[in-house]
This record gives structure tokens, sequence and C-alpha cells, in this order.
């Protein structure tokens, strides 16, 4: 499983926003993204506004990954209004969050561990999107669903209908809440 929070609305802060404030804000948030892992995720890295979180084994269910999803959104609220209340500024900043499932492995470049496998870059690809019209979101992968579902593995006139999903040809189905 591969699960990656991305701070929505960064490239325009960062833009705006005082360097050294900016980057106390970062790391704020960051950490309390981090500090909200209770599946116990591993981290591959940290991508300027985004975790790369992912589990090996162990398929946390639907159910553990909608509350491990609900407590990082939770903390990162509670620590935005912690830092606008201290820094007294508004702060146009949340949070999406996208969850992919496929086989990948590790390599090692001197002292960094990278992930590699297409699953890796599918999730990449997942935070590139419009469709959610608004953060904060969480995405889902048809991969991640039917590892945790019996579901159709082609579209389906229901699936097709959905409200709450769009098909992404190099990815598949991808469900948002």
């Amino acid at each position: 499983m591969i699960m990656i929070p991305d701070i929505s609305g960064f490239t325009d802060f960062v833009i705006k926003s005082n360097m050294f404030v900016g980057k106390y804000i970062t790391e704020s948030l960051l950490k309390s993204v981090m500090d909200s892992n209770i599946l116990c995720l591993e981290i591959s890295e940290v991508e300027g506004d985004a975790i790369l979180f992912y589990k090996y084994h162990n398929l946390p269910t639907f159910e553990e990954t909608l509350m491990q999803i609900e407590q990082m959104y939770n903390d990162f609220q509670k620590e935005l209004k912690r830092l606008a209340l201290q820094l007294a500024i508004e702060i146009p900043l949340s949070l999406k969050i996208i969850v992919h499932y496929g086989e990948f492995t590790k390599y090692k470049i001197g002292k960094f561990e990278k992930l590699y496998g297409a699953p890796v870059v599918e999730a990449h690809k997942m935070l590139k999107n419009h469709i959610a019209e608004h953060p904060p979101y969480a995405l889902f992968s048809d991969a991640f669903l039917q590892a945790n579902f019996d579901q159709p593995e082609k579209a389906t006139v229901e699936y097709d209908n959905c409200d709450d999903c769009m098909y992404l040809p190099e990815i598949g189905y991808i469900h948002y809440l």
C-alpha cells in the first residue's frame, strides 16, 4: 500500500509567505501528519509538501485506512489552527491524501532508499488531477479497493455513472471522499 498525504495550496503559499515563517509552518504541519501515523506505515521520503508512506505486508482494511486518514486530517487541522492563532495569520492550506496498492520494491543509492514500481508512479499521477474541485479529499485507487473488497476489474455501468469517481486511462478508476 502507498499513502501520500499532500498539502494543497503549497506552491502559492511558498511564493507569498516569508521564507522562515513558511518553513516553520511546513515543518509543523508535516510533523503533525507524521505523528498521526496510527497504522505504523513506513516513510520512504518527505517530498517538499508531501510524505510518501508505504506498507509492504498486512494491508490495512478500508475501515482502518479511513481511520488513518481521519487521524491525519484532524491532526493537520488542529495544527493548522494552532499555527494560525500563534502567528496571527491566515494559512490557506489543506490536505489531500492518495491511497494506492500494487507491487513495488526498494533500491538503495548510498544512504538513500527509494521505492520503485508502477504503483509508485501511478500514486504520484493521482496527485496531479482535477477530480475533486476543492481539497480536503482522499482518493482511493481501484487497485486498493479491489484488494479490500470484491469488485469488478473492468468498467461497469454502475462505475461509469459513479458521482464520486473518475476513470484515468493509465491508472483505472479513482474514488474520492
